[in-house]
């Protein structure tokens, strides 16, 4: 798995339990981390495609 990715999927989890801790603490900053999570939800996938295509490429030419 790529390095970025990992590093995105971190960033998604903790975005993630931010924004719980802020929706319960009754603060509506955890829109916030809704988006953030999504972004970065959205950097890991690329990532990880990035790398499969990256991978399968570099099959095909040898």
């Amino acid at each position: 798995m790529p390095r970025l990715a990992v590093y995105a999927l971190v960033v998604c989890t903790l975005a993630v339990v931010a924004a719980v801790v802020s929706f319960t603490q009754g603060s509506w900053l955890g829109i916030v981390w809704v988006l953030m999570a999504g972004l970065s939800s959205n950097m890991a996938w690329y990532y990880l495609r990035k790398a499969k295509a990256d991978k399968a490429a570099a099959a095909v030419t040898g």
